[in-house]
């Protein structure tokens, strides 16, 4: 009877010991995560692309100029000097600007963002004031109409500008300070 349940132990130990197997996935939806994002951003900014045309169309006076990085812009004062030069990289701007959503509403005003500094390229600014600084003369100022992909994005400033919000920034560059190579 010992010899049984020795027997039987014994079994018990041997076949305990195995490694579990992998289960197969029931069913697998690759891909379908990113499908759905790609379609929420592609209907995201054809709503954003029809906003921009009704203002554009509305303000028949400007001559809007359509950039090569996706947004929007006019003059409202343009440099006639030849001579005068755009930033480039590394190159200190100074600028100041105000924020308006695409209905008008003021979201920071002129003096919130006044003589500003930025070293092209080399610190943190939302892509399409990047962009748009780089199209600039000293001088000029100039109206521009972001997409909410060129502006903040899906998070916002954190502050007075929420998710996916398609902005108009009226910016006026004032100097650049031009680095030389070494």
């Amino acid at each position: 009877m010992n010899k049984f349940y020795a027997l039987i132990l014994l079994a018990i130990f041997c076949f305990g010991c195995k490694t579990p197997e992998a289960r197969k996935p029931v069913s697998v939806k690759s891909g379908s995560f990113i499908d759905e994002s790609v379609e929420r951003n592609k209907k995201l900014n054809a709503k954003e692309q029809a906003l921009i045309q009704d203002i554009m169309a509305a303000n028949d006076s400007n001559e809007y100029i359509a950039s090569e990085n996706g947004f929007w812009y006019y003059y409202n004062t343009k440099t006639i000097e030849e001579t005068a030069l755009t930033p480039g990289f590394g190159d200190i701007v100074n600028y100041s600007y105000h924020l308006k959503n695409l209905k008008g509403d003021l979201i920071y005003p002129a003096d919130y963002f006044k003589n500003l500094n930025y070293t092209m390229d080399k610190q943190e600014l939302f892509t399409g004031l990047r962009e748009g600084l780089k199209l600039m003369k000293p001088g000029e100022t100039v109206t521009f109409l972001f997409p909410s992909q060129k502006a903040y994005g899906y998070y916002g400033d954190e502050n007075k500008i929420g998710t996916n919000v398609p902005l108009i920034a009226e910016v006026t560059l004032n100097s650049i300070t031009k680095v030389q190579d070494n």
